[in-house]
């Protein structure tokens, strides 16, 4: 049995006085060791999957439906105090809004320190020395004067590290990274993403990771996922997204600026994003698909399994690449 199962998952948000479903039906698995990428545009429900898998739902939202099994557990079935437990242990959890997620009263060390201390370790010396090497890692050039920082005397970049580093030092089972990678310089980009590869290696630490920049997922993780409108619709190895299923995968790759386009105008999607409150009863992408059809507007298509992954959509692209 895998890792993580998360079957049929529907997420409800309450806008309004109206209830709408804002994670449609979503089915994926993580297995132990793996890193999955969760992609798609802004509004498309991917940090509300991974909130719900961590029992961290706004009061706004809740699970309508589907399970979430992890480690053999249904984790919508267990009390506040049974997540706690697991919450930080085994599963851990970089968020996007990093100021939000830190302590403005609190050193950032004392903030680091205290995930280790959950977990029972209770050597002050050790775990100093423990966060130091995890900073030093990070890149910070005087890991001893950060670990004595406030959030407020930190970067957004700097607490954004600070963040990854809160959530990794527990070596987790399973880590969601939401964004982890967003807004910062190349080099500390490739910081985070080979400390969370080592732990990944060291520790067969699973990762589900968010993210938009698609050159990140086809590096990092082994296979991938894409979102749009709620649904999952392609799942595929990573080195395999740039010659997608899907044509809204294919327009995200062609929307990409490279050496290859420089002077040329970047292709754009048509049309926008559809709002969580608009009423869809088939694919959610056929209003802005070029290939849609009758059908593609009446039913949102079943599975399509083929050789580079599984497909939702009536017409699948033949897995070329089309950038």
């Amino acid at each position: 049995m895998s890792l993580l199962e998360v079957c049929d998952l529907t997420v409800a948000l309450k806008k309004n006085d109206k209830i709408i479903n804002a994670v449609n039906n979503i089915s994926f698995s993580i297995e132990e060791g793996e890193i999955v990428a969760l992609a798609g545009e802004t509004g498309c429900g991917k940090t509300l999957a991974a909130l719900s898998i961590a029992g961290l739902l706004p009061q706004k939202a809740n699970i309508v439906s589907g399970d979430i099994i992890f480690n053999n557990r249904q984790l919508t079935s267990l009390s506040e105090k049974d997540l706690c437990g697991i919450r930080g242990k085994e599963i851990s959890m970089i968020f996007q809004e990093v100021r939000q997620s830190l302590n403005p009263l609190l050193k950032v060390g004392r903030q680091i320190m205290e995930t280790l201390e959950l977990q029972g370790s209770m050597n002050k010396a050790q775990n100093k020395l423990k966060v130091l090497e995890i900073l030093d890692s990070l890149g910070f050039e005087k890991p001893e004067k950060i670990f004595f920082a406030y959030p407020h005397q930190l970067s957004g970049g700097m607490c954004q590290r600070i963040v990854a580093a809160i959530a990794s030092i527990g070596c987790p089972r399973l880590l969601l990274a939401d964004e982890p990678s967003s807004a910062l310089d190349a080099d500390s980009q490739e910081r985070i993403l080979s400390l969370l590869t080592k732990m990944n290696l060291d520790y067969k630490m699973s990762v589900l990771i968010i993210s938009h920049d698609l050159s990140v997922i086809s590096k990092f993780a082994g296979r991938f996922l894409v979102m749009y409108a709620g649904r999952i619709v392609e799942e595929g190895p990573g080195n395999t997204l740039f010659s997608p299923l899907h044509p809204y995968t294919q327009a995200l790759v062609n929307a990409i600026p490279d050496k290859n386009k420089r002077g040329k105008e970047l292709e754009n999607i048509p049309g926008k994003v559809p709002s969580v409150e608009d009423s869809l009863t088939g694919c959610p992408f056929a209003p802005r698909c070029k290939k849609a059809q009758g059908i593609c507007f009446e039913s949102f298509p079943h599975a399509n399994y083929l050789e580079k992954g599984k497909v939702y959509c009536h017409y699948p692209l033949n897995g070329e690449n089309h950038g």
